[in-house]
């Protein structure tokens, strides 16, 4: 689930993140200016908004700005980094007639958030990407839908100009992968047949798209390598629990967003379960690392990304939030599945950026 990042500065502004929070299935957190909405109001009010820019850009996996576009422009400008790491940016005029994708619109998912928004409250989206004007399915996209990352940026142009050209591209999966079948099934579901292929494709040309867990060491010209995103699942259990219990929960979890345990990389947890058998026995059962966080780091990624916290859990082992923290410890990323309850134990799961 998306944590999504509003600011508001009139209070129409306001009234419309208001209203967005209700329309779309995400975590919001609302960010108004001071004397704007009534004190009763669960928003996180500022005086200059700079400052809680600076603080959410790296927090939240969308920023919206209800306001002029050269403004939200001015805000993020001095934290871009990259297409591949940046938060999805849009910007909505305060009456809620225009939703415009600002930046990271494929990797970020900018596109796609502004056309559920846009749908969502009865305003024209404004998409600006060329092959989204042209109708056409990027290959950034369809990565970012498949959890890969793009494997060198500077491929993702070369390819995305081939596509608007009509030049045909042909994807790779690389046979050696234990999941080649899953990525064979999503791609065809979106019109794409992809051959498999062993190491041999490193000595072709391009233009192609190659998935695979291991691009070479010098990348070919013409090549997008599309690389898996790590998997995190933080955990959080009752003491004493069973190994039997933990993979029900792990098994459950990978299969809410269409995954298998083989699909984690690491588990992750808090320092007070660095003795519980059934998770030592977890992660070695699947062959993955497991991190354990101490209070203190885990406390401040509760507080940097602003994580609901159980006063139970709190009460018990001092800080509020297990499962998201210790992912967030583990990996900055964006929740694939936020903490969710299962028989004695709390799981969370998160994709690498």
């Amino acid at each position: 689930m998306k944590r999504i990042a509003i600011f508001a500065a009139t209070g129409a502004g306001a009234a419309l993140a208001f209203r967005l929070r209700t329309a779309i299935d995400a975590e919001v957190t609302i960010y108004a200016k001071q004397g704007i909405t009534d004190d009763n109001i669960d928003v996180v009010r500022y005086e200059k908004l700079r400052p809680m820019v600076e603080k959410a850009f790296n927090a939240f996996d969308t920023l919206i700005f209800i306001m002029a576009a050269g403004i939200a422009v001015r805000m993020v400008a001095p934290y871009l980094k990259s297409k591949l790491k940046d938060p999805a940016v849009l910007v909505i005029d305060e009456r809620g007639n225009h939703v415009i994708s600002l930046l990271s619109g494929h990797i970020g998912g900018a596109n796609e958030c502004t056309l559920q928004i846009a749908e969502a409250i009865g305003a024209d989206p404004v998409i600006t990407t060329a092959t989204d004007t042209e109708g056409i399915l990027a290959p950034d996209t369809v990565a970012a839908g498949l959890a890969l990352r793009p494997v060198p940026a500077a491929s993702i142009r070369k390819i995305n100009s081939a596509v608007l050209k009509g030049i045909d591209v042909e994807w790779r999966i690389d046979a050696s992968m234990y999941n080649a079948d899953f990525y064979s099934r999503r791609l065809a579901s979106v019109g794409i047949y992809a051959k498999m292929s062993d190491s041999w494709v490193r000595e072709m040309g391009g233009p192609i798209i190659w998935i695979t867990e291991n691009p070479p060491d010098v990348l070919c010209d013409d090549v997008l390598y599309l690389v898996p995103r790590r998997l995190i699942a933080g955990i959080g259990c009752r003491k004493n629990t069973s190994f039997e219990l933990l993979d029900r929960a792990i098994r459950s979890a990978c299969s809410a967003i269409g995954r298998l345990p083989g699909d984690i990389s690491a588990f992750a947890s808090t320092d007070k379960k660095n003795c519980e058998k059934g998770m030592i026995a977890l992660a070695r059962y699947y062959g993955r690392d497991l991190y354990f966080y101490d209070n203190e780091k885990m406390q401040n990624v509760i507080d940097r990304y602003r994580l609901e916290e159980s006063p139970f859990v709190k009460k018990t082992i001092g800080i509020g939030n297990v499962a998201e923290a210790a992912a967030l410890c583990c990996a900055d990323g964006r929740f694939a599945l936020p903490k969710t309850k299962y028989e004695r134990v709390t799981v969370a799961l998160l994709w690498e950026k």
